[in-house]
Order: C-alpha cells, then structure tokens, then sequence
C-alpha cells in the first residue's frame, strides 16, 4: 500500500498535467501535426541558430519546455534576421514566434500566452554619460535599437524627444554606442551584461532603468490559430520558476558570493530606505511634471502630432546625420486641398474635427520611423529618414489614397496636395524646404490630389 501512495505521488502530475488539455485541444495537436516555429536568429543567450541550424539559448530550452508539457511537436523554420522571422509570420510561412514582447501593433495579428520570462530593459551609454533618470531630459540624443523591436516602438511613441536609429542586430546596437554613433541603447539586462563582457566593450555602462519597460516576453500565435495560442499557453503555465532558472543557470553563470551579514546591511537599509522613499516621491513628481512640460512644448495641441517646434528640432538633427554619414533623407509639404472653404461652409469646430481625421488618415499611412508634424494651418511635415525619393514618393502616395478614402467629419470626401524632395549634399534646411514647397504648389496646380517631386 505504501509503495502504490508513493508511486501514485510521482504519478500525479502526468495524470494531472495531462488531463488539462480540453478533448478538442489534443484533438487539434493530433490533427495539425508539427507546429512552425520563427525565431530570432542571433539573440544569444535567449535564442540563436548555431552552424548546424539548431535553436540554442534560454528562449529555446523554454519554449521546448512548454511544448512537451503541451504535447506539441516544434519545427524550427531557418531565416536570416529577426524582421524576416516577422515577415514570414506575417505571412503564415510559420505560426508561432518564440520569444517577444506584446505591442499593440503585434496585438492586431498575434495571440500571446502568458510571459514564459521576464527581464528589465536597461539603458547601456559610454562611461562618460551621466546616469539616466528621466530620458525625457535627453532631447536631440540619440538612442539605437535593432530593427522590430517592441522597446523601439515603446520609446517613440512615449519619448518622441529621443532621435531613434536602427540596426540590424544586438551586438551592432552595442558596438554603433562604443564607437559613437549613437548615445545610447536600451535592452534585456541579461542581453546587456552578456554582449559587454562577451564582446569586451568595457568602455559601456548600464545608466538607468525604466520600471515600466519591464520584458514580458512570450509566445506569439498567429491570430488565424487560436486553439495553439491556448494549448502553448498551458504548456507555459506548467513551467516551474526553478525550471526556468535551471535553464537561466544553464547558459549564463551566476556567481553568489556568501558570508554577508545580512541583518546589519538590512538595518542600515532600513535607515537610508524611509530617507529615500521621502525624497523619492518629491524626485518623481518634480520629473513627472518636467516630462509633461517638454511634451506640451513639443505637441500641437490640437492634433496631438508634433508641433513645429518639434519638427524643426527633428529636421537639424536628420540633416545633420544625412550630412555626416551619408545618409538618404526626404521630406513632404502636405496641404489639405480647399481647406478654407471647409472653414466657411462648416465652421472651424468642423474645420478642427476634418484636421484631426486628416493626421489620423495621415500618421497610419507612414512608417514607425517618419516623423510627421503640423506645420502651420492645415500643412504638414512628414520627415523621411533613411528614404530616397522614390520610396519617399511611395509613401507619399500612400498618404494621398488613405486621405481621399477617409470619412471626414464633414461627411465628403477631401484631398491633399503633396511636394516630396529629397536631401543632396549641399543643401540646407531652407534649400529642402523650398523645393518641397515649389513642389506642393506644383501639385495644386496640376488640378490638386496628387503627389509632386522636386
């Protein structure tokens, strides 16, 4: 009887464990087969393809942890970069990514289970940088990101004050900061200490923290196959916290050092914590305030986009950089077509409501890496960076098509007319902006609703 308890006791959670699954759900891992996996190719220790193709690092042991405790079968699709593993998601050439953050962007085509890990975000610079405490207070610095990362998308949407740069992968992120080419990078503290000591880039520090920027990261599902995103999700939540740091432990060593007193450092912690909670409320509120300032003087506060303050700032430090690197800039004049007429007809409450239809038809049309800004009335700037002319043409009209087919607040259909130049080494702010002026009023009159270069 003895020895059936205990054999019974060891049993348990296989019987438990596998009872969790719906009859429908093994019906559906019977059914589909092997699951298709993209990953991030070269994001060492969370996850890579080595030479042979295999999928190595903490995202790997993880994810194959789940999928045996869900009884799903993985096969790893081969891609060459983090943005093709995207595409071929996008595009149902995989169903499952192994290891993101959740966005709302991500949210409109993926399912994510619940965190299989977590990780702070830090902000690594130069030694020579001073700490950050508020990256608000770092107008005109810029900040380098491998290209499609959800903390890219996070930074620009609540700190449009820092210039964003991209690159292909996490160790040119770490080398564009030590050679100067940007002031900072934000990523995983794992990812972080792993890449400076692996890579000998003692000249960086960690500078900061931001508690919200917390990596969550999970599996994400393509949206067409809901019952994997649930049965992944139970296979997550049967993972234990001492699995995953066994497999933490198994590709990053951890020294702990023993032998502290503790009770003595807790005591004087205590002290200096009620001293610091005290000044920490009066820190926060001051830089929250602070923040809000710098964001009002930088808003249209009608629209929400940048103002033209803003933009002028944006528009120097791009030039600045085409100039010194050599690098492809363009920029539009958008004007909405017949605009005091909507004023006259409607009433400037209406005329505030079609400008605020406007930028939202605007601002979806562009990219995450184009600036746009009101300008003065109803002209806007759209700032290109990194674009030649005829993807800023591209763009352009994609704006000129979503505008025509928007529902304005006044119930009928408007235009806009659009001037598109491009940077060429000698020019200036003024230069680039005459010629897309020259352009705009060379679209008006060419009978308007279109997209004019110069």
């Amino acid at each position: 009887m003895v020895r059936f308890l205990i054999l019974f006791s060891v049993l348990l959670p296989f019987f438990a464990h596998s009872d969790g699954l719906s009859a429908a759900q093994k019906d559906y891992i019977q059914k589909n087969g092997v699951v298709k996996v993209c990953v991030d190719p070269d994001w060492y220790p969370f996850e890579m393809l080595n030479e042979k193709g295999d999928h190595v690092g903490i995202a790997a042991d993880l994810l194959r942890l789940a999928a045996k405790k869900a009884g799903v079968t993985l096969e790893i699709v081969r891609t060459a970069n983090w943005d093709e593993s995207l595409a071929f998601a996008q595009s149902g050439r995989c169903e499952v990514l192994s290891f993101l953050n959740s966005t709302p962007e991500r949210d409109t085509w993926l399912n994510f289970t619940r965190p299989i890990f977590t990780d702070v975000n830090v902000f690594v610079t130069r030694e020579e940088h001073r700490y950050i405490p508020d990256p608000a207070e770092l107008s005109g610095e810029t900040i380098v990101f491998p290209a499609g990362t959800a903390m890219e998308e996070l930074i620009r949407r609540d700190y449009p004050e820092l210039r964003i740069i991209t690159c292909e992968s996490e160790r040119e992120a770490f080398q564009m900061v030590s050679d100067r080419k940007a002031d900072m990078t934000m990523r995983s503290l794992i990812m972080a200490a792993y890449t400076i000591k692996d890579e000998g880039l003692f000249n960086l520090k960690i500078s900061g923290q931001l508690p919200d920027y917390t990596n969550e990261l999970r599996i994400g599902v393509i949206k067409s196959e809901p019952a994997l995103a649930e049965i992944l999700d139970f296979g997550v939540g049967g993972i234990t916290n001492a699995e995953r740091q066994e497999i933490v432990n198994r590709h990053i060593y951890i020294k702990a050092e023993t032998g502290t007193d503790y009770e003595l450092v807790g005591m004087i912690a205590a002290v200096f914590a009620v001293f610091a909670l005290l000044a920490g409320f009066w820190i926060v509120s001051i830089r929250r305030l602070n923040r809000k300032l710098v964001r009002i003087s930088q808003i249209d506060s009608l629209t929400g986009i940048c103002n033209r303050t803003r933009l002028d700032a944006v528009f120097a430090q791009e030039l600045d950089r085409a100039r010194r690197y050599g690098r492809e800039l363009s920029i539009m004049l958008l004007d909405i077509d017949y605009f005091k007429r909507i004023n006259d007809e409607f009433g400037h409450l209406t005329g505030d409501r079609v400008l605020k239809d406007f930028v939202k038809a605007a601002s979806g049309s562009i990219r995450t890496t184009d600036y746009i800004g009101r300008w003065g009335g109803e002209e806007f700037l759209v700032i290109c960076p990194e674009t030649g002319s005829e993807s800023a043409q591209v763009i352009a009209e994609r704006i000129r098509i979503a505008v025509k087919n928007t529902m304005f607040a006044t119930g009928k259909e408007h235009t806009v007319s659009i001037g598109v130049t491009t940077f060429s080494g000698e020019d200036t702010a003024d230069s680039m902006l005459m010629r897309a002026d020259t352009a705009m009023y060379c679209a008006k009159e060419g009978g308007r609703d279109r997209v004019c270069v110069k």
